[in-house]
């Protein structure tokens, strides 16, 4: 409906601009809904916005608009209010062109050509390979996945991406778990470190090397720990002593060290890609942090900083002047042994990204980053890249509830609820929609109980409720005697107020969708489908729809095959069922 009004509008421009001398580029045309239909249906602000232009009191110039709109159909009566906006009185039947376009375009109402084609990559999750996903995770996987469809709806070329960190200290602690979980099972008798990785997939990777390798990698306790720092429990550090246990790995291993680092990082990243795969989240690319080392992205990122003249020396480390871009202090690049830092790893990979042509690069991080972004984009500001073109969007951590009582979870001990057994428990819609129910940047209490209940306070079941009742009344039609429906016939008569606000609903759709994908917000699209759903509800409580006379039943069903498309349609860029029996 927007799209006929702005059409409209703009043709109305066209016939007045030679004789105000007026410029119709730069100047779009914003029409909204009113929320009090006393103002009519719709409303624009542009004989306000174009007055300066056309030096013409706003008033004067909503006039002219109105008196060079062409005839239509649609529109009962215009109206100029308060300082000059133009209200829009649709004609009953209207919205009725509404219904027939949805069943028209089926699963392509809603979309787009708005972003043309432009170019967007969304990097999300991109945990660290060195366990299983978690419920944290979850929750990033379900938003980025779904910001990038409403993105490709509106029309943007998207391609998701997961950063692998395949490199680093991380790395190092996974491998040096599994080595000495090996030793375990080798028989040697020790004492396994705090900081390491405790959670039981590591004995079996370990388990793995084992039954593969044999006992080759065995090394005997004395020898492991041999000038290795105490670790907490002992009176001493835990983050030395895991660090000496590395490099004491290393220094036994020497080649081989890279068996254990192969093996997790395989193991768990294979098992990261079939979670997510099965939870609906896929991607265009996986990045491997590796690659930035032999690619020489690294070196090459460092070279661009250095010659941009904002690095300096202290202390045997290279440093970069962050802090004269926003930053709080500033930031080490390569250590005083001449290893980047991961920091100097993040630059270069945002550099290889800026290098790939996007119009827009979107980072979906967990809320404990917030901290990274200045520095990142400090670090594209000095040399001399776009910051404003990377979005960094935090996405807050979720806390699961089980009978009323939160659930208690720790990452490295390995007492953590997996994303896979989440998914077991509630299933993949469920996880799928209360994980975008909320803004982002909301702290989110995940009531597992709520997400497995079959009852209209569970709001993913209402939906798909709504969407499975429609297929009952349309599977009814035989049996009660009735012919095919005809989606043919005129509408009207849909007169009822229930009719009329659910095809004003249905109207809203597109909006909602792109509002959704350009805000950044998904949850406007969840709370959309609710009110949806409780429309049809209310419609399906009021009224018979298999009603003897043809006119009626027939307008009544093409209806809510409407309804049931847009559900669908909805549902769908939340990676969600619509299923058609419940």
């Amino acid at each position: 409906m927007k799209h006929q009004l702005q059409a409209l509008l703009t043709s109305a421009l066209e016939h007045i601009s030679a004789e105000l001398e007026l410029s119709l580029e730069n100047h779009p045309i914003h029409i909204e809904a009113t929320r009090d239909k006393a103002h009519g249906d719709f409303a624009t602000n542009m004989a306000m916005t174009l007055t300066k232009v056309a030096r013409r009191n706003p008033r004067e110039l909503a006039q002219l608009i109105i008196d060079a709109l062409p005839d239509s159909p649609i529109i009962e009566k215009t109206a100029i209010a308060g300082p000059g906006f133009i209200n829009f009185y649709l004609k009953e039947n209207a919205w009725h062109g509404v219904v027939g376009d949805i069943l028209l375009k089926t699963d392509r109402y809603g979309r787009s050509d708005h972003g043309q084609g432009s170019k967007i990559q969304i990097e999300f999750v991109s945990a660290n390979p060195t366990g299983p996903l978690h419920v944290g995770h979850g929750r990033g996987a379900a938003y980025g996945a779904t910001l990038a469809n409403l993105l490709a709806a509106v029309g943007y070329q998207v391609e998701r991406e997961y950063y692998v960190n395949d490199a680093g200290r991380q790395m190092d602690i996974l491998a040096t778990s599994i080595w000495l979980r090996y030793l375990q099972a080798c028989g040697e008798t020790l004492s396994f470190p705090s900081n390491g990785y405790q959670g039981g997939y590591i004995t079996d990777i370990a388990q793995a090397v084992l039954a593969s390798k044999g006992d080759r990698f065995k090394r005997n306790s004395g020898e492991v720990y041999s000038e290795v720092p105490a670790d907490a429990a002992d009176g001493g550090d835990k983050e030395r002593h895991i660090d000496g246990l590395i490099a004491c790995a290393k220094r036994l291993l020497s080649d081989d060290y890279l068996v254990f680092v192969n093996a997790g990082l395989d193991v768990i990243l294979d098992d990261i890609r079939q979670d997510l795969g099965e939870f609906g989240v896929e991607y265009e690319q996986w990045f491997s942090e590796r690659s930035l080392v032999s690619s020489h992205a690294i070196d090459h990122a460092i070279t661009r900083l250095k010659d941009s003249g904002h690095l300096y020396e202290k202390e045997g480390a290279l440093w970069f002047k962050s802090s004269e871009f926003g930053d709080e202090k500033d930031r080490v690049v390569l250590r005083d042994n001449g290893q980047p830092t991961y920091f100097a790893s993040d630059i270069a990979y945002h550099l290889e990204k800026y290098g790939r042509g996007y119009q827009r690069i979107i980072n979906i991080w967990g809320a404990d980053h917030h901290g990274y972004i200045a520095r990142v984009k400090a670090a594209i500001q000095a040399v001399g890249e776009d910051p404003n073109k990377l979005e960094i969007l935090l996405v807050q951590f979720a806390n699961l509830y089980r009978d009323g009582k939160k659930v208690s979870m720790s990452t490295r001990s390995g007492s953590f609820v997996t994303l896979r057994e989440l998914r077991e428990e509630v299933g993949n819609d469920a996880a799928r929609f209360f994980y975008v129910m909320r803004r982002t940047e909301q702290h989110m209490d995940f009531d597992l109980d709520l997400a497995k209940s079959q009852s209209h306070e569970n709001p993913v079941f209402y939906i798909q409720y709504a969407h499975a009742r429609i297929y009952t009344v349309m599977n009814k039609l035989a049996d009660k005697g009735f012919s095919a429906l005809d989606t043919s016939v005129p509408l009207t008569a849909l007169t009822q107020t229930h009719e009329t606000d659910i095809i004003i609903s249905l109207s809203r759709y597109p909006d909602v969708v792109q509002n959704a994908a350009l805000q950044r917000e998904p949850h406007q699209l969840v709370n959309y489908l609710r009110q949806l759903a409780g429309d049809f509800h209310a419609y399906y409580n009021a009224h018979a729809f298999l009603v003897d006379d043809d006119a009626t039943r027939n307008a009544r069903l093409t209806l809510i095959s409407a309804v049931a498309q847009v559900l669908k349609n909805g549902l769908t860029l939340l990676g969600v069922s619509a299923p058609e029996s419940m």
